[in-house]
């Protein structure tokens, strides 16, 4: 009775999609987060009367044959990379990226991280770091006395002070561009890392390259669309029970077969 296996398959990929869903809702609110969705594929065949085989003594060839499908399984979880409204919050420290690309931090192990959260913060010792203290690559001090700080477009961070009636150059972000975003590997903390699918990090200043420019006193909001999510919710609740219906079904049938005499 294959169809229990069958239908098997199928309850696991709708749990496995309802798990991607309920992760976009959890994560509506999350600064820069991009919704994710599960993509499925069939598995092999069982070939019973393979197509284009001989079936008679004068030559007369199946035209069709008889493949029977062995279920599902998941081929991946793609993101779309879709831009989240940008909600203006008034931060000095506050950068949203309008267009493509993502700010480069240092892991604490050395490696190269990339977020696209720009709620940043500075240290103590004036180090322009993100929420979780990972420094932002090129590493930018804002000194003690400065009295406000300017970030425009092009990235460039400036410093006003209160005794100088011209803006001091503190430094310029950088945007980092891959050739193949959606095979980055997330981490957690709004973070991705680099990988053989995604391409090397391509580094430029914002506004070139293709590369999205910086807005101040802004933040991306999550692109998750909460009616979409909850729609195909529900539809994966249906396959779900469509699948355990399968399963009753080939149950009663097992279950005739035993009671026969």
């Amino acid at each position: 009775m294959r169809a229990l296996k069958i239908a098997a398959t199928g309850m696991s990929a709708q749990q496995m999609r309802v798990e991607t869903i309920s992760n976009n809702l959890a994560n509506m609110s999350t600064t820069g987060y991009n919704a994710r969705r599960a993509e499925f594929s069939d598995l092999h065949y069982q070939q019973a009367a393979r197509a284009g085989t001989v079936n008679a003594a004068d030559g007369t060839v199946l035209p069709t044959g008889v493949q029977l499908g062995l279920g599902v399984r998941p081929s991946s979880v793609s993101v779309n990379l879709a831009q989240g409204a940008l909600s203006q919050t008034g931060g000095d420290l506050d950068v949203a990226i309008d267009g493509l690309g993502y700010l480069e931090v240092t892991l604490p192990g050395g490696q190269a991280g990339y977020t696209r959260d720009g709620g940043l913060k500075r240290t103590g010792d004036g180090l322009i770091v993100t929420s979780d203290g990972f420094p932002v690559q090129p590493e930018i001090v804002i000194p003690a006395d400065a009295r406000s700080v300017s970030i425009n477009a092009d990235g460039e961070v400036y410093a006003y002070f209160n005794l100088a009636a011209e803006a001091q150059l503190l430094g310029q972000f950088n945007l980092v561009g891959f050739t193949n975003p959606k095979g980055l590997e997330a981490i957690g903390s709004n973070l991705f890392t680099e990988t053989e699918a995604s391409g090397p990090a391509l580094v430029a200043a914002p506004g070139q390259d293709g590369l999205g420019t910086l807005r101040q006193g802004y933040l991306e909001d999550s692109s998750v669309d909460p009616v979409r999510e909850i729609t195909e919710l529900i539809e994966a609740q249906r396959g779900y029970e469509l699948n355990s219906k399968v399963i009753s079904a080939a149950d009663q049938m097992l279950g005739a077969t035993v009671q026969v005499r």
